[in-house]
């Protein structure tokens, strides 16, 4: 919903987007696209896939149409980063309904990245660590999905007081990424004993690490926003920049 909403989160995507250099080309790493293997789309012009259910006509008559860029793909791909070239896999939510916000032009291309289910945490933190060099290269990495994801105990009102589990999580994520101890981020399943409410399942947290992964001796993290909406849901985001 936040891609039809006028609210703090999208006035802040609105203007960090003005904050930073406008990149080259977007590739995004999307919650909303697990396979078997890494892959990167491959069209040059991606369809929008409208990969929800049940919500207002509204949202599925928001258009975004960036291009792709089959020059980018071929530079990134590799023995472990492969190219789908198919009609039926184009941009999902994971992009289109930030960057409607960020970049309401739509003239940057963008790409996908998909999550590999085979990959454990800590091999999806890897790659990130091997796309980090990239990065120089005029391409701006971004990681859409939430640290804290439970839709199962989600509240419909927006505004909702976050549920106490829902800030315990977060508290003790942002905790973590201040430290820049990534072991635990990584091992979350043993470092944080109530991590099944706020991470029932990983795909909304895998993008993080790759962008966990994009620091060097070179960079630092910093939050850029925090808010939980609906009770269950943190928007908490943050960026690897050069210092």
């Amino acid at each position: 919903m936040n891609a039809i909403s006028t609210n703090l989160y999208t006035a802040f995507l609105q203007q960090y987007a003005r904050t930073i250099v406008a990149p080259d080309v977007i590739v995004v790493i999307s919650a909303h696209w697990q396979t078997e293997g890494t892959y990167l789309t491959g069209s040059q012009a991606p369809g929008q896939i409208y990969d929800f259910y049940g919500f207002p006509d509204e949202l599925y008559r928001v258009e975004y149409t960036a291009k792709g860029s089959t020059e980018t793909a071929a530079f990134l791909e590799s023995e472990e980063i492969g190219i789908r070239v198919d009609p039926e896999r184009g941009i999902d939510h994971a992009a289109w309904a930030v960057l409607r916000h960020m970049y309401p032009r739509q003239n940057i291309p963008v790409l996908e990245l998909s999550l590999d289910i085979n990959k454990s945490e800590a091999e999806h933190y890897a790659l990130g660590q091997r796309l980090a060099k990239y990065s120089d290269n005029g391409i701006l990495f971004l990681g859409s999905g939430n640290l804290v994801h439970n839709l199962g105990r989600i509240s419909f009102r927006e505004d909702e007081k976050p549920f106490s589990w829902a800030v315990d999580a977060d508290t003790w994520m942002k905790e973590k990424i201040v430290e820049n101890n990534i072991n635990d981020l990584i091992n979350y399943k043993k470092s944080f004993k109530n991590y099944q409410q706020a991470i029932p399942t990983n795909e909304h947290f895998l993008p993080a690490l790759y962008i966990l992964g994009m620091q060097d001796g070179g960079t630092e993290i910093n939050t850029i926003y925090e808010e939980i909406q609906n009770g269950s849901i943190s928007m908490r985001s943050f960026e690897v920049a050069k210092k």
